[in-house]
């Protein structure tokens, strides 16, 4: 089962990949992206959000979990992530302009500047709020109550914020701002293709977080 759920997953990033990298299918990418703005950006974060949450789990545990997981509720989740984020960059990005503009930030007219303020403020005042919204979701599809009145309160209580902090809090320092940075310095067209890419990190990055939070609760239940 390992060797085929990886094969697969490496079938699917190749395709991806040739996708973006051959020119005629880039500009295809690029055009339906532009005009299906919202379901071009559920449908990539849906699909690579959940193949780097696979890969974080992967790599923690080892093994592939794909029974038991409730599949089809954590790729909607990442499609709506993807819908916000269809949003949220366009939107940092203009927010930031003015603010340049306004003599209210310090470089007006640099490019990296410019695109390192957009990348702070969206990763400080977004990034982190997106993944406690990704941990919580996680863990009420856990439950089975996704589709049933969310008991925030017992989940935000049980979350264990000392991981969330360490592991998806402090990449957005070491990865995010500096990769997000990049991204900005591109060409707005650009962009899409550069996010549908770092969903996949993303993914990564809280599937491992998930799971280095489940092997701390399980070694301190052993301990006790």
């Amino acid at each position: 089962m390992n060797r085929l759920v990886s094969a697969v997953w490496i079938l699917l990033l190749a395709a991806v990949v040739t996708i973006l990298s051959v020119a005629e299918s880039r500009e295809l990418f690029k055009e339906l992206t532009r005009s299906w703005p919202f379901p071009m950006g559920m449908a990539k974060v849906g699909l690579l959000g959940t193949m780097g949450e696979m890969l974080g789990g992967r790599i923690a545990s080892g093994t592939w979990t794909i029974r038991g997981i409730r599949l089809g509720q954590r790729v909607l989740v990442w499609a709506l992530l993807g819908a916000a984020f269809t949003v949220v960059f366009p939107l940092f990005a203009a927010g930031t302009g003015a603010l340049l503009a306004a003599g209210l930030l310090p470089g007006q007219g640099s490019p990296l500047l410019g695109a390192l303020w957009t990348s702070v403020l969206m990763n400080l005042l977004f990034g982190f709020e997106m993944m406690t919204f990704h941990r919580v979701t996680d863990m009420l599809i856990e439950r089975d109550q996704l589709f049933g009145p969310w008991p925030l309160g017992q989940v935000l209580q049980q979350l264990d914020w000392r991981n969330l902090l360490r592991v998806p809090g402090l990449s957005l320092l070491w990865f995010w701002i500096p990769a997000h940075t990049v991204t900005f310095l591109l060409p707005p067209e650009f962009r899409v293709v550069c996010a549908a890419l770092l969903a996949i990190a993303l993914g990564c990055i809280l599937g491992l977080a998930k799971r280095l939070s489940l092997l701390s609760v399980l070694a301190r239940d052993t301990g006790e």
